[in-house]
């Protein structure tokens, strides 16, 4: 009973509603995305609206297979669902000069708290059962 007590109880980080839309916004200049890090929840639609503020850059995100082209003074707005958690990288994808290569950011998509915290309730509440019918469920004869 305490050890479901603590699962139920126990203070979650700080975190953003699930399954929510998440509007970003994404700047691509030499040889830089502006922010580098970009964080969600597992679950959430994610919208980038990917602009760029000197030359044409491109925009991949590993593990996605997301890719787009933007030209200075177009924005292209990218639309996905953010289903894998961990850390992905989104790179341009346009030869943009000799500092091409290094222009690199994060995706950070953060677990879904809630379900692993129902999980552990639903396990703590099944082993505690089994002790129980394992110590009082037996019958003298």
């Amino acid at each position: 009973m305490v050890l479901a007590l603590l699962v139920l109880f126990i203070p979650l980080p700080a975190q953003s509603q699930p399954n929510v839309a998440h509007r970003l916004t994404l700047n691509a200049q030499q040889f830089e995305y502006m922010p580098g890090r970009l964080e969600v929840n597992q679950g959430d639609t994610v919208i980038i609206t990917l602009t760029a503020s000197d030359v044409t850059h491109g925009f991949y995100l590993d593990g996605y297979g997301l890719e787009r082209r933007v030209v200075p003074g177009v924005s292209q707005e990218i639309v996905f669902s953010a289903d894998q958690a961990g850390k992905f990288r989104y790179r341009c994808s346009v030869s943009c000069g000799p500092m091409h290569p290094f222009m690199i950011g994060e995706l950070v998509v953060n677990t879904n708290l809630p379900f692993w915290r129902a999980i552990a309730l639903v396990a703590t509440g099944l082993i505690g059962m089994l002790i129980y019918l394992w110590k009082f469920g037996r019958t003298s004869s």
